[in-house]
């Protein structure tokens, strides 16, 4: 009996088959996206603040139909120019404008729930254009309760300046005129809105009262002007930054 061997040399040259690369399959990814989380966020959000805008608009309009706010009314009542001179100098370097005003002014609160509380006012006097300044004064603050009406007597507006001759060529043909002048009343201050335990904040609001016809006067009687065509308007002052509307 033969056994065949087989030799070590040949059992060396065997070669062990190649390894095949293990490849895991794709499978869908499980983990949430991190975007939705912000995606509600946000959406939450926008519906929060709509809801909040609705609830404010709805609360408006009721407040409107309950209590129908009015503006308050200012009326300028009488207009004294005691003073109102324009000099030159000699040599018409400089000329000089010195006035002296005194105003009658109420202010009446045509609602009957509510109530305005006033800083003190600065008031002033322009030519009908605004270039002209022609004199300031103050009003005191007050309180204006509902339905109730406010006259302030005696109030002093004047200036004693210096004037370009720009300026004074152009006010000096407009006070020689017959028929009178044109200039207005501008007063400014803030206002804070009551009604029951609600308070508003302080806006500042801006009367302007235009249309007051005006004469130099003669002696030492002082001239009234015509304030029969004048009316007084109340408007929002709103203040972005360094400009105001």
């Amino acid at each position: 009996t033969t056994t065949l061997h087989n030799s070590p040399s040949k059992r060396r040259r065997q070669k062990n088959p190649p390894l095949q690369p293990h490849v895991t399959p794709n499978l869908p990814s499980t983990t949430p996206s991190r975007n939705r989380p912000r995606r509600n966020y946000c959406c939450w959000t926008t519906l929060k603040i709509l809801i909040l805008i609705l609830l404010a608009a709805i609360t408006g309009t009721v407040l409107y139909v309950l209590y129908r706010p009015h503006r308050p009314s200012f009326t300028l009542a009488s207009f004294r120019i005691h003073r109102l001179n324009l000099t030159t100098s000699a040599d018409s370097a400089s000329s000089h404008l010195s006035t002296l005003f005194n105003l009658t002014i109420s202010s009446k609160n045509p609602n009957a729930y509510l109530s305005f509380s006033y800083d003190p006012f600065t008031v002033s006097c322009v030519s009908s254009d605004g270039d002209v300044f022609l004199g300031n004064g103050t009003l005191p603050a007050f309180f204006s309760g509902s339905k109730i009406e406010t006259t302030f007597r005696g109030v002093a507006v004047a200036t004693s300046s210096d004037v370009d001759a720009e300026t004074m060529n152009g006010l000096r043909p407009e006070l020689k005129k017959k028929k009178g002048f044109l200039l207005k009343v501008e007063m400014d201050t803030r206002v804070m809105v009551k009604m029951g335990s609600l308070k508003s904040k302080k806006v500042g609001i801006r009367v302007t009262c235009d249309g007051i016809k005006g004469i130099v006067p003669e002696g030492k009687s002082p001239a009234v002007a015509n304030v029969f065509g004048a009316k007084c308007e109340v408007d929002l002052r709103i203040k972005i930054w360094r400009w105001a509307f």
